[in-house]
């Protein structure tokens, strides 16, 4: 096994764990939450935070695409930030620009031999492809190949039960908005496939707290490492 960057998964979620506020891609934390009050007012903190965060940052295409990189203005400027995102058929020519544009480095994982980003070249701009997405790889070659040593996460529920179930995350790190959204079909902090046998409670993260701060309005940021449930 090849070493990996260590990695955070950073999210907004609710009381009650859902990282959206329903099962539609018109329905989203970010466009939603500035208008509900007594969420609105402690929101900034977690943007706040969220620019303290890795210097890496992973996400996925269908996650970029619901928030409308397709759409949005090229940016002006760089940011210090690389950005890896996961995609095989949501992200356009014009989502790809735009984080050529946004990144310091943009490493696109795609196993779509037709994706839009194999016409698209730019001195920053990277592909990895695999025939098969493996997550595991994808972190042992961001470290090998870019030197990602530290990676913040922020996907989606699914892809966060992946890397959970693979072992692949190392840390913790939730803000909580004073909120209950509920609904069974609504995206929650981890996603996929439910338990069904007592022996894969052997395999269940370990979560040490490190960290828990009351921030303002009503707002919490918890903190954890992660180990494995064998460990």
């Amino acid at each position: 096994m090849r070493p990996r960057p260590v990695t955070t998964l950073f999210m907004l979620m609710s009381v009650d764990g859902k990282i959206t506020d329903g099962a539609t891609d018109n329905l989203d934390f970010d466009q939603d939450f500035p208008e509900i009050a007594g969420v609105r007012e402690g929101l900034q903190q977690y943007y706040d935070i969220q620019e303290t965060t890795d210097l890496w940052s992973f996400n996925t295409g269908r996650v970029q695409a619901k928030v409308g990189v397709n759409e949005k203005p090229i940016p002006d400027h760089a940011w210090s930030v690389s950005f890896v995102l996961m995609d095989n058929r949501h992200l356009t020519a014009h989502g790809i620009e735009y984080f050529c544009a946004l990144s310091k480095n943009f490493v696109l994982v795609t196993s779509n031999p037709d994706h839009p980003g194999f016409k698209i070249k730019h001195d920053n701009f990277h592909i990895l492809y695999h025939e098969s997405l493996d997550l595991g790889t994808m972190l042992e070659d961001l470290r090998e190949q870019f030197d990602c040593q530290r990676l913040t996460i922020q996907s989606g529920g699914a892809v966060n039960g992946l890397l959970l179930r693979e072992h692949l995350l190392d840390y913790l790190d939730v803000v909580v908005a004073p909120v209950l959204v509920g609904g069974k079909d609504t995206s929650s902090l981890i996603n996929g496939p439910s338990l069904v046998q007592k022996e894969e409670l052997k395999d269940l993260g370990i979560l040490k707290l490190i960290n828990a701060q009351k921030l303002n309005d009503s707002y919490l940021r918890l903190q954890y490492q992660i180990t494995n449930g064998r460990e």
